[in-house]
């Protein structure tokens, strides 16, 4: 029997690092926040953060001091975060495997442009199909494989144009415990049906589209005397984005299709923005001790 494939995160099963479920639905709410300043702020320095700061920026962004310390102390219980204790101050420090994930998800949000460059014409096509019982398994193999951009026009079968995510695609069958009953394949097309309706079948992309046009909205003009909540708010905003658009190539996208508008959008306003909200966070986060 093949071995299954190493965990991409590290020893994350040994520090109780929960990713599936919980990480895909934290893109609202306090917890998705919470991730956004530890993926913006903690992680760039490595440095840990005291609660004071975590009380501060997610006050600002109309979260109670309650809501945040639960948050943190859900996210050290779930093996995000390490608290280290210096008199009556806590501070926070990411966890080795939480911190590899968040290198990757920048590695995507930051490169994320709203389409697939240089697509060569195959794809990734992975069939699995998890029994109606097993429920945990089939939401976290729906959830996983969405989030690394895979369409489903069918039941158990699910498609990706990023033919470099079988690894991916693997890691998240085993999860799902399905990994010895289901295949990959890359595969090219040949003929039959128009390629653009078996896109619409895959994908909801005009929930996306939707998604893009509200951000085009927001951020326009949008920018607040606080450059942290300034920042916070468009890098949140582009993780959901990231998260739902399966980043198709340009040829089986509708027409003016408004994904690369937003990824210039927010790659000016994040260059404007970013030296400002990182100062605010230094100052807020005090000196290591």
């Amino acid at each position: 029997m093949p071995e299954p494939p190493a965990p991409p995160y590290g020893g994350a099963s040994q520090e109780r690092f929960v990713l599936s479920r919980r990480y895909a639905a934290g893109t609202g709410g306090v917890r998705g926040l919470l991730i956004t300043l530890l993926g913006d702020y903690v992680r760039p320095t490595g440095r840990p953060a005291p609660t004071s700061a975590f009380v501060d920026a997610l006050g600002r962004l109309g979260v109670k001091e309650d809501a945040c310390r639960q948050a943190l102390a859900r996210a050290a219980a779930d093996g995000w975060l390490i608290a280290d204790r210096a008199g009556r101050q806590t501070w926070w420090r990411l966890s080795p495997a939480f911190a590899r994930f968040l290198d990757l998800g920048a590695q995507r949000i930051f490169g994320f442009t709203g389409t697939q460059p240089g697509w060569d014409g195959r794809w990734l096509v992975v069939l699995a199909r998890i029994a109606e019982s097993n429920r945990a398994g089939r939401h976290l193999l729906r959830t996983r494989l969405r989030w690394a951009g895979f369409g489903t026009p069918a039941p158990g079968v699910w498609l990706s144009t990023h033919t470099d995510r079988a690894a991916e695609a693997e890691f998240v069958l085993d999860e799902a415990g399905v990994r010895q009953e289901a295949q990959i394949f890359l595969s090219e097309y040949v003929a039959g049906g128009e390629l653009p309706t078996l896109v619409r079948q895959a994908w909801d992309l005009e929930e996306v589209e939707r998604e893009y046009e509200a951000f085009l909205a927001d951020f326009a003009s949008a920018h607040t005397a606080d450059p942290l909540v300034s920042l916070t708010r468009l890098v949140h905003a582009w993780r959901g984005l990231a998260l739902i658009d399966p980043a198709l190539p340009a040829q089986l996208l509708p027409r003016r299709w408004p994904g690369s508008r937003a990824a210039k959008l927010f790659q000016r306003r994040h260059k404007a923005w970013e030296p400002a909200a990182t100062r605010e966070w230094e100052r807020i986060g005090g000196h290591v001790p």
